[in-house]
């Protein structure tokens, strides 16, 4: 009897803690009086469907929803082109684990009257800082850009083990024939 309450009991302890990795996303983020309320269930693992409301924006901007790929990991909010409108930042990946390359949402206010998307550029199209590249991203925003960091790992290095220090990419928003993008236009490298 006790060794079938201790099982019952391991399996609910280890079902909270995968279900804790991926809560569902409920939230309202905002610069002044305006902002975003997401909601998202990020369940699937494949995909998730998110609710986008603009908060404080004028009539026309409608409501949006649409689907990620992976669980979303992380929403923030900051003004990247400094014209003192909310822009929205989403991070998912594809299972939890790090290994797996990162998705990004990007939106921009366009005066509160509407928004727009940002497209955040795939490292692997880009020949000088894709080497080494195996995921593992982090990112942070910092004064209206993002900071995106990684492991460097070299030809022979285990999958979990990388040697080859860190890599740190800076990004900020640009917009070119009225379509908003972020650049890369700083980068280091930290070593081990």
């Amino acid at each position: 009897m006790n060794y079938k309450i201790f099982v019952l009991l391991v399996s609910l302890i280890s079902f909270n803690n995968v279900q804790s990795q991926f809560r569902k996303i409920d939230t309202t983020l905002k610069i002044g009086k305006s902002g975003y309320k997401i909601i998202c269930p990020n369940k699937s693992v494949d995909k998730n469907q998110v609710s986008l409301k603009p908060i404080g924006f004028e009539s026309e901007a409608r409501d949006m929803e649409f689907y990620v790929r992976g669980r979303i990991k992380s929403v923030q909010i900051d003004d990247f082109n400094n014209d003192g409108f909310p822009d929205l930042f989403i991070i998912s990946d594809g299972s939890g684990n790090p290994n797996e390359y990162v998705n990004i949402f990007a939106i921009t206010s366009v005066e509160n009257k509407s928004y727009a998307p940002i497209y955040f550029p795939d490292i692997r199209d880009d020949s000088k800082l894709r080497d080494g590249y195996r995921g593992h991203d982090e990112f942070s925003l910092m004064e209206g850009t993002v900071l995106r960091s990684f492991p460097v790992f070299k030809a022979d290095d285990n999958p979990d083990k990388p040697t080859g220090g860190k890599r740190v990419i800076q990004y900020r928003m640009v917009s070119e024939e009225r379509v908003f993008k972020f650049k890369a236009f700083r980068n280091y490298e930290l070593k081990q």
